[in-house]
Formats: structure tokens, sequence, C-alpha cells
């Protein structure tokens, strides 16, 4: 809102100083700001109402060190990270950017989910909340509208040739270079190969002349199929004090800075990178999401004031599934979020294996002491806190690693 404002303020009525307010960089430094004293001074006033209300954690006996002691903890504390986030976006993005507008659809999406599911364990004294059929439905449905919004919308565009515009002078005559155009491409990002786009209409081409037309039938498919698994990741990560809010901030910052360089067509030439007009907008959103993440943290980390619930967990993994897809980088997301990856591979594998030994032995055996894997290391013994920070530096490491790969190829 402020944007059109000064937009109003600069164009119109030619006041100093207020052109400041569409650089993207301005903006984003000013929405990351205020999410962090929305959070940290705000959040406060949110946990007491929601400790006021009752709106504490049941905790199951799981026969962990310290579980008890989370009992009646206020949960639902994803509410501070949505509120954190919408707010500075509403204030300084462009809201009429299609990008903007898919994460905040997002935000809203996912936190609804969220919300009914902790209401229902919380005021309906169900532990198991809502339904997994209801949870995979919703997550299927913000699928379909991210994929359609992705693969139909006019401004959503790529230019892979991002070369030299102008006229370039050699020794005997002047050449004119054509300008790159932009356009509608279902095209993506594979990390560590040279000439790294990969169409996914390609999959079509066996069926002959015309296939493109029907590459929607593979890409909202693939777009729903990464939106329920991220977002189901983010949620298991959620078991102990700071572990999914710090590593999601990790993730998400990467994110930051694949979407400003793909943006900008300086930067994404030198890298020779995909040009994705209007995407660097979205570096707005994500310095405000980074904000409310860590303002979460002041009071989630060890001991935790107050948990995020699956408002918060739900939300996350939607929020960086949506970046990832919109910004051309999916591919990447076993590597970015790899901390996701295998706190959901170690469930699936510890459900298989028990299934499996069970039918064939009799009795079902584990691979794990627990599972997702970060209670395994709590049964192991080690504390919390040593396990939140460990995983906090695996998360930067692979978020280095998939930051390279913008030249590493």
């Amino acid at each position: 809102m402020l944007y059109y404002l000064f937009e109003y303020f600069d164009k119109t009525l030619d006041i100093p100083g207020t052109g400041v307010f569409q650089y993207i960089t301005f903006r984003s430094a000013l929405a990351l700001m205020l999410s962090l004293l929305l959070s940290t001074i705000y959040g406060k006033r949110i946990i007491n109402f929601l400790r006021n209300q009752q709106v504490g954690e049941t905790v199951r006996e799981l026969g962990l060190q310290g579980q008890n002691e989370k009992a009646g903890t206020p949960t639902m504390g994803g509410l501070i990270i949505i509120f954190a986030t919408l707010l500075p976006v509403l204030l300084f993005a462009r809201l009429h950017n299609i990008y903007i507008v898919l994460l905040i659809v997002t935000t809203l999406w996912m936190g609804t989910i969220g919300f009914i599911d902790d209401y229902i364990k919380i005021f309906k004294k169900d532990k198991e909340g809502l339904k997994g059929i209801f949870k995979v439905i919703g997550q299927v449905g913000l699928g379909l509208i991210v994929g359609t919004v992705l693969y139909f919308n006019p401004a959503v565009t790529v230019r892979t040739d991002t070369g030299y515009v102008g006229t370039q002078k050699n020794v005997s005559t002047a050449v004119v270079m054509p300008a790159p155009m932009e356009e509608k491409s279902t095209a993506t990002t594979i990390p560590f190969v040279k000439n790294n786009e990969f169409d996914y209409a390609e999959l079509l081409s066996w069926t002959g002349e015309g296939y493109e037309k029907w590459a929607w039938l593979i890409f909202i498919p693939v777009v729903i199929f990464i939106i329920t698994a991220v977002s189901n990741g983010a949620n298991l990560t959620d078991g102990i004090d700071g572990l999914a809010a710090g590593t999601s901030a990790i993730s998400v910052l990467a994110l930051g800075i694949f979407t400003f360089v793909s943006g900008n067509i300086i930067f994404s030439n030198y890298l020779n990178i995909m040009y994705i007009p209007n995407s660097g907008e979205m570096t707005v959103f994500i310095s405000a999401f980074v904000g409310s993440l860590i303002g979460f943290l002041w009071y989630n980390s060890y001991p935790a004031s107050v948990f995020m619930g699956d408002t918060g967990s739900l939300t996350i993994g939607g929020i960086i599934a949506v970046l990832a897809i919109a910004v051309r980088k999916e591919l990447l997301i076993p590597l970015l979020c790899g901390i996701f990856l295998v706190e959901n591979f170690s469930v699936v594998l510890q459900v298989s294996y028990f299934k499996f030994t069970k039918k064939r032995f009799g009795e079902g055996r584990r691979i794990f002491l627990m599972s997702p894997l970060h209670h395994h290391y709590q049964k192991k013994g080690y504390h919390e806190s040593k396990i939140v920070t460990r995983f906090w530096i695996v998360a930067i490491m692979l978020a280095i690693l998939s930051i390279v790969t913008l030249k590493l190829r």
C-alpha cells in the first residue's frame, strides 16, 4: 500500500526522495525490519492471548527427556509468523504482482488448514486433529491453484536468453542485436548441469507435433506433489524447540538470493541463468518472511515459550514450495530443504520397515529408535538444543551448496 502512495508522491507530485520506494532492496530492508519488530514486540502479546485462551500443547507420553515440561505451552504460534509476514508485505510490496498474490494466497490457505488442525486438537480434544485426507485435499487444492496460475497466467514468463540488447559494432558494419523475447514456458533449472534448463513439456514429445500445449498435464501434478511433500516435511520437522523455524529461515534466505538474481536481468545475464521477469518482487515477501521466522525464534528457542503448531509448519512448507517453483528451482528442494527431506524419509523408512518385518517375521522392527529423525537423537540422549544447533549447521551447509549451483555446473 505504501508502495503505491510513494509512487504517487514521486510520479505525480514529484516530491524529492520518494522514488526510493521503487527499489526492491530498500523495500525488502524495510519489510525485514518491520517483520522483526512485529514478531518480537507483538509476538509476546499474541502468546499471552493464546495462554489466556488456554491454547496449550497436549504432550503425548513418548519417553523423551524434558517432554512433560512442555505440556501447557501455548501453541498456534504460527499466527505470529503469518501476521508478521503479511503486514509488511501489504505495506511494501507491489500487490498487483502475480507472484506476490500467489504467496499471499498460499500463506492464508495453508495457515487456515493448519489453524483448523490445531483448533480440533486443542478445543475438540482430538489429538489426531484434522484427518489426513482433508489436509491432503487442502494441499492438492492449493497445488491446483498455484500450478494453474503459473501455467496459464500471461504475466508469468521467462527469458532464457539474457544476452546483450542493442547495437554492436565490428570493423566492417554495425549489427543490431534483437531483444530477447519473454515467453510462456514450463522450463526449470537442473542443478550442477551445464545448459541446465529442462522443460517439462519435453516429457510429452513422444506424442508428436503440438505436444507443448499439453505441458500442463505434467506441470500441474508436479506442482501439487511438491507443495504436498514440502509442507508435510516442514510439519514433521516441527518437533523440538527452534528446529523448524531455524532451518526454514536458512532455506528461505537462500531462496531469497535465487529470487533476487533471477529477477534482475543484469545478474541473471552475468550468471547465465534464467531471467524471470517480475519475480524479483518476491524478495520483499521473502525478507518479511525471514524476519518473522527469526522473530518467532525469540520465543521458540529452547525452552520454548510458544510452539508454531500446524498453523505455522504447514504455512512454512507451502511458502517454501511455492517460492522454489516460482523461481524455477524446485529441483533443488531435496538439497536446499535436505532437513525436511531426511525427516520425512525417516518416517517413511520407519513405518515401511516396521510393516514389512511384522508381515515377514511376525513382529515389527525399527530402523531408528524413534522417528522423525530428531527424536531418534533425543532417544540416544542428546539434548534437544544440541540437536537443533547441529541441524542448523547442516542446513547452512546445504544452503551454501545450493547457492553455489548458480556457477558450479
